[in-house]
């Protein structure tokens, strides 16, 4: 890994942990600033790092480099007095380690408590998610448009919106009450679901598979389930179905870095204690009488990990798993891959009927995904034209050039 590419990993790794820990610190009404000054500190160390080596803690030189500039701006305006003399301790050349910070008494995880805080009832939940994928996940406005499907337009005006509803919050950040930890809990769930997925099928355009997304949104997801706000069926289930992905996450790509489908990857280089993992996560969520969305994706990861071939795959099973969460979370997306699923049970034009079945709407029907299922059915159903024609718009459509490559090799356009 050359200099350059182990600077751009850092950062991703980095910055929303920087920010988070920052926040903690400082305070959320100085937000702004404190994206400034990570972004700063991040052009610091673009210039010094790939000149010489990355130091042995990184991330403890961002945090000194960016808290300095903090306090500099501080100063230069004379708006923050209280807090100059509260960190008047930091001198010029001290070493800074970086100390957990106790979240309610027992989260000691800066980005983990910063979800819940940025989780609020008084932020539109969409503005939530943009909030977090942007400040605390470092993700990029194209890539949150894309995840989310939405304009980047709506991205910059939901973000707008949560900044500001949270700069306005009195409330301490260490003083959130049981009932609100317990209120926010779906949304956190939601937003590491989401960690997990741009790790695991990036939109990033030069890089397909995240893994340290992956890997970051199980450690705060396992954290959460051993504070007692997040020790709950869902957070194991959440686990379960992370730890399923994982296991096949080295098989996704070929020698090449191409993306390989389901049907290609080699089974025997599935990580088979990442399943064990996954498996007891799933047991230790099959407690109470609730199942959510994470209990029957996890166990469609399941019955995919554990079948000893695509061919062998239990579709019908599975076809049965998406029509109960239809019923608990019903999604477009769901239904695309109820039709595959449906496909390979019983025929093409089962899957075909699945499709037509339902109502798209128009942020699905100018997608890829939407394209691309609809040309692989026709064509496996001899509609060589139709089919043709959606490959063309699936490809146009995908968001990244792995994306693009993957599709001509399944649709087979060139």
């Amino acid at each position: 890994m050359n200099q350059q590419v182990q600077v751009e990993h850092v950062f991703r790794h980095e910055y929303g942990k920087l920010v988070a820990l920052l926040l903690r610190r400082i305070g959320v009404q100085h937000l702004d600033a404190i994206e400034d000054a990570v972004q700063w500190a991040m052009a610091q160390a673009l210039d010094f790092w790939c000149k010489d080596n990355i130091p042995s803690s990184p991330s403890a030189w961002l945090y000194q480099v960016a808290h300095r500039h903090l306090l500099s701006e501080f100063k230069a305006t004379q708006r923050r007095s209280i807090l100059l003399t509260e960190h008047s301790y930091i001198a010029q050349n001290e070493v800074i380690e970086l100390e957990e910070a106790p979240f309610a008494g027992e989260m000691s995880d800066s980005m983990l408590r910063m979800l819940f805080v940025a989780c609020s009832d008084a932020i539109p939940i969409e503005s939530q998610l943009v909030f977090t994928l942007k400040s605390l996940c470092g993700f990029s406005i194209r890539e949150i448009a894309l995840r989310l499907f939405i304009t980047q337009a709506n991205v910059y005006k939901r973000f707008s919106r949560a900044k500001q509803q949270l700069k306005n919050q009195t409330l301490e950040l260490d003083m959130l009450p049981d009932d609100e930890m317990v209120a926010r809990l779906p949304s956190v769930h939601r937003v590491l679901y989401l960690l997990f997925t741009e790790g695991y099928l990036s939109s990033h355009t030069d890089t397909a598979i995240r893994r340290d997304l992956c890997e970051e949104a199980i450690r705060l997801t396992k954290l959460l389930g051993a504070s007692k706000f997040g020790d709950v069926p869902n957070s194991y289930a959440l686990l379960a179905l992370m730890y399923f992905h994982l296991a096949k996450i080295n098989t996704r790509q070929d020698s090449y870095g191409s993306l390989l489908l389901l049907e290609q990857q080699d089974r025997r280089r599935w990580n088979k204690q990442q399943i064990t993992v996954a498996m007891g996560f799933l047991a230790q969520s099959a407690t109470g009488n609730t199942i959510s969305r994470y209990h029957i994706e996890a166990g469609i990861a399941a019955e995919h990990c554990l079948s000893p071939s695509f061919e062998q795959t239990p579709w019908e099973k599975i076809v049965a798993s998406y029509e109960l969460l239809h019923s608990i979370a019903p999604s477009p997306l769901h239904y695309l891959n109820h039709a595959i699923a449906t496909a390979q049970w019983k025929s093409p034009e089962a899957g075909l009927a699945v499709l037509n079945s339902i109502d798209i709407p128009d942020w699905l029907d100018r997608s890829y995904h939407w394209y691309a299922v609809q040309a692989d059915l026709l064509f496996r159903s001899g509609e060589t034209i139709q089919g043709q024609a959606y490959a063309i718009l699936a490809i146009a459509a995908a968001p990244t050039d792995s994306i693009k490559q993957l599709l001509s090799k399944r649709l087979k356009v060139r």
